[in-house]
């Protein structure tokens, strides 16, 4: 049982950490926990072609059933985990079980932060975090339906955009004053406020949500501005909380995120941590990150599974993120907070393809590309390098990613 590797959580750096695990020629017993009765599955094509009805189960899941018998993992599907007991190097689960480990990793993930206003717990106010929340939005996908969207970010413009797509009156309420605001130039958020009012979707920025009206079911939106947006169901995305109680329960060092060093381990050697849960040092911007990202939990799980095997992966990557919104894919590369000039290269104003350079002095620290591909893949080597790029250069499309890159 010393060798014993016990994974807690079942998303995205879970399922990397068990292939990794096998691949880096770890043989021991691997016993995964999750509490969905689900094996892994992507999470991004959930508020995408997934709630769309475009792709079913079978092309969200990350490996089947199969996979974890023949690399020998022992799975526990739709089992919580609530207590990890360090001294005895066990966890203890729901239905009161006990299980030993050697080495531990914790890849809890994250929850949808609540909007805890009168009328919350009414029906037909939702949020999307996992398979059964698409299952419970598509309920209400009727031709002519109303539907508000509490927030402006990824998930909230990505549900907007499915659901214009199927004829339904869609209003997106942000308290910011533009759309994305946490993450892109205002560049990007009007070209894309412009996009969805062109699809129908009606955006109201600056609004605050004072509580969701109705007797048994939402009939409608209150905002603390006084107005009160009519509709049938409601779509919640005002962003994800990381859990962390486990791990801070335990004694693990926690803050804005599990604690965990470039190999991934907390601080306790026995015990390692990836993917959304995490706060990790990066030696690019030169300050810790909690990440929500495909590639964040992939590559935490590459390093943890490294880690645990004894065969050390320092990570140390520049983030990249994306979003599909109709025709438009969003690719972003790195993070702009702090840039000091942006620098446009194409027209959002006359067409669908751009890129938005973000630099600091002169140096590139992101980029916002919309369906720019040579951009988006030249900027990830470029952002790693922290390359000093001419704005001039930048913005002048006779001028090919290779040669500014030269």
């Amino acid at each position: 049982m010393a060798d014993d590797i016990l994974i807690i959580g079942a998303g995205q750096a879970a399922a990397q950490a068990v292939q990794s695990l096998r691949a880096e020629g770890f043989e021991g017993p691997i016993r995964l926990f999750g509490d969905e009765p689900y094996a892994p599955y992507q999470r991004p094509p959930l508020s995408k072609k997934f709630l769309a009805g475009e792709i079913g189960y079978d092309r969200v899941e990350l490996k089947g059933e199969d996979f974890y018998a023949q690399a020998n993992v022992e799975t526990h599907w739709g089992t919580r985990v609530t207590e990890i007991d360090r001294k005895a190097k066990r966890i203890l689960t729901g239905d009161g079980r006990e299980y030993a480990y050697g080495k531990l990793i914790i890849a809890t993930g994250s929850r949808v932060r609540e909007l805890n206003v009168p009328g919350f717990e009414l029906e037909g106010v939702h949020y999307l975090r996992n398979i059964d929340d698409v299952k419970s939005i598509q309920a209400h996908f009727r031709e002519g339906a109303k539907m508000v969207v509490v927030g402006g970010g990824y998930i909230g413009l990505e549900v907007a955009a499915v659901a214009a797509k199927r004829g339904i009156d869609v209003t997106v309420l942000e308290t910011a004053d533009r759309v994305m605001a946490r993450v892109v130039d205002p560049i990007v958020s009007h070209f894309y406020e412009r996009v969805h009012r062109e699809e129908g979707v009606k955006i109201e920025t600056g609004v605050t949500v004072a509580g969701f009206e109705g007797k048994d079911k939402i009939t409608a939106v209150s905002s603390g501005e006084g107005k009160s947006y009519p509709c049938d169901f409601v779509v919640v995305g005002i962003g994800i909380i990381p859990n962390t109680e486990l791990a801070s329960e335990a004694g693990l060092e926690v803050s804005n995120g599990i604690v965990v060093d470039e190999f991934c381990r907390t601080s306790d050697p026995d015990i390692c941590a990836a993917g959304d849960c995490t706060s990790h040092p990066n030696a690019v911007y030169g300050h810790r990150l909690r990440l929500e990202s495909v590639h964040n939990a992939i590559e935490q799980g590459k390093t943890a599974a490294a880690t645990l095997a004894g065969k050390e992966k320092p990570y140390n990557q520049v983030p990249w993120f994306w979003s599909d919104q109709y025709d438009l894919k969003l690719q972003i590369v790195g993070l702009s907070q702090g840039y000091t000039q942006a620098v446009v290269r194409g027209d959002p104003a006359s067409g669908r393809s751009f890129a938005v350079f973000y630099l600091k002095d002169g140096v590139l620290v992101a980029v916002d590309a919309v369906n720019r591909a040579p951009e988006f893949m030249m900027s990830k080597i470029l952002t790693q390098k922290k390359a000093v790029l001419d704005p001039a250069r930048i913005a002048d499309e006779s001028i090919n990613m290779k040669e500014i890159a030269g």
